[in-house]
C-alpha cells in the first residue's frame, strides 16, 4: 500500500503523534455518523433491506470522494468503503448485505443492527447501531438486549485507556451481560485499527471461550481502536445460515491464476478497489462475475469470509460499535451515535457495583489549554485537509 522507496525521505507516521493522520480518521468518522444516520432514519416498515445497504455505500463513496482530492507525490490518496454496509434483523449477528433479488423488507417490531466503515488513506472509522423498527415503545427483551450491549459499550468507552488492559473490558461485559440476563455473542473481537487494517492483532475479546481466547496487553498512547460489542437474549452461539454470504476481504498474501475469464475479472476488479479491506459482492460491477467469480476465489483461498450466522429463532441480538483515538488529552470517541432510552426502556439495569462507579466517570476528556507554539491536533489540522 505504502511507497517503501525512500525510507529515511518518504516513510511517514502513521499513528495519532502525526496531526494529518488524527485529521484523517476524524474525517472518517464524520462521514459514518452521516451515512449511518441516514440509513438508520430511512430503516422503517416495509423498507428493502438491499436498497438501505446501497444508500450506506453511496453516501460513504460520495462523502470519502470530496475530501483529499490532490496528489501527494503524484499519488491519488486512497479513499472509499472500509466495510459494506450490512443491516441484521432480529436473531441475525451481522454481515447480511444482500444483492437485490435475494433482499428482505424489514417490519414493525424488528431490532435491527447497521454496520458500516470507511476510510481516508486507509485510516478507518468504523459504526454500528441498533434501532428497534416502527417507533413504538419497547420493554421486553429486546429493550433488555439492547440495553446491556449500549450500557458494555459505555463501559468500554470508559475503560479503553492508556495502561488500562483488555482483559478489564472483557471482565465488564461479562458483568453487565449477567445484569440484563443476556450473553456477549462468542467469536466478537475488537481490533486495534491501523492504515489499510480493519483487523489489528491487538483485539479485546466479548466473551472467552475453551476455542479463542486472546494475549492481555495495556492499551498505549496514539492507539486507535474499533469497540464492537454484540450482545444475544440467548447463548450467544452462532449458527450457519442459509443465507448467501456477500462480505469478504482478500488474502493479500495468497497468489493463484485462476481459470475461467469471469472469475480473473472478478479478482482483477477486488485487487484493484479492495485491495485490503472488506467489500460486498453488491460492489462489484457485474453481478454475475461477482457470483462466479467468487466461488473460484474461494476454492483457492484467495478471500476471507464474514459469514451470515444466527441464533436460535425468536432470540434477538444488538450490536453498537464505535471508534476511539487514545490522544494525548485522553481517549476521544469519534463514531457511534446515542441510544434512545426513551424509547427503548429495560426493567434490568446495571447492579455491579464497580460497573456502576466507572459508568458514573464522565467519558469526555478535559481539553488541556494548548501553550504557545505546541503542534495542532486533528480538530485544529482538520479544516487545513480539505483540499
Amino acid at each position: 500500500m505504502s511507497d517503501h522507496g525512500n525510507e529515511s525521505e518518504s516513510e511517514e507516521i502513521a499513528d495519532l503523534s502525526n496531526p494529518d493522520v488524527t485529521t484523517k480518521y476524524r474525517s472518517a468518522g464524520d462521514i459514518v455518523q452521516k451515512a449511518l444516520q441516514k440509513v438508520l432514519e430511512g430503516c422503517v416498515v416495509d423498507a428493502d433491506i438491499a436498497t438501505l445497504c446501497e444508500l450506506g455505500d453511496k453516501i460513504m463513496e460520495e462523502e470519502t470522494g470530496k475530501l483529499y482530492n490532490k496528489k501527494v507525490k503524484d499519488k491519488k490518496i486512497e479513499k472509499g468503503i472500509a466495510f459494506p454496509t450490512c443491516i441484521s434483523v432480529n436473531e441475525v449477528l451481522g454481515h447480511y448485505s444482500p444483492f437485490k433479488g435475494e433482499s428482505k423488507v424489514l417490519k414493525a417490531g424488528e431490532i435491527v443492527k447497521v454496520d458500516m466503515a470507511c476510510h481516508i488513506d486507509g485510516y478507518i472509522g468504523a459504526a454500528a447501531h441498533t434501532v428497534v423498527v416502527g417507533g413504538d415503545k419497547v420493554e421486553d427483551r429486546r429493550a433488555d438486549v439492547v440495553m446491556a450491549a449500549w450500557n458494555c459499550a459505555e463501559v468500554a468507552l470508559r475503560l479503553v485507556q492508556v495502561g488500562n488492559t483488555n482483559t478489564q473490558i472483557t471482565e465488564a461485559f461479562g458483568k453487565i451481560a449477567e445484569d440484563f440476563k443476556c450473553k456477549p455473542v462468542q467469536g466478537v473481537l475488537s481490533h486495534q485499527l491501523k492504515k489499510h487494517v480493519i483487523d489489528g492483532t491487538k483485539a479485546i475479546i466479548g466473551i472467552e471461550t475453551e476455542d479463542q481466547k486472546v494475549d492481555e496487553f495495556e492499551f498505549e498512547m496514539n492507539e486507535v481502536y474499533c469497540i464492537d460489542v454484540v450482545m444475544s437474549t440467548g447463548e450467544g452461539k452462532g449458527k450457519e445460515t442459509e443465507v448467501r454470504h456477500t462480505v469478504y476481504k482478500r488474502a493479500p498474501e495468497v497468489t493463484y491464476m485462476l481459470k475461467t475469464q469471469k472469475a480473473r475479472q472478478f479478482l482483477s476488479e477486488v485487487n484493484k478497489r479492495f485491495p485490503a479491506l472488506p467489500f460486498s459482492l453488491r460492489s462489484i460491477e457485474d453481478e454475475q462475475v461477482a457470483r462466479v467469480g467468487v466461488s473460484e476465489a474461494k476454492r483457492h483461498e484467495l478471500l476471507e469470509e464474514y459469514p451470515v450466522l444466527k441464533e436460535k429463532d425468536g432470540e434477538f441480538v444488538a450490536q453498537f460499535k464505535f471508534t476511539v483515538l487514545l490522544l494525548p488529552g485522553g481517549t476521544k470517541k469519534i463514531t457511534g451515535l446515542p441510544v434512545d432510552d426513551k424509547m427503548v426502556v429495560s426493567t434490568l439495569s446495571v447492579q455491579d457495583e464497580e460497573m456502576k462507579k466507572v459508568l458514573a466517570k464522565s467519558a469526555n476528556p478535559k481539553k488541556n489549554k494548548k501553550k504557545k507554539g505546541e503542534a495542532k491536533d486533528g480538530d485544529e489540522a482538520k479544516e487545513e485537509a480539505k483540499e
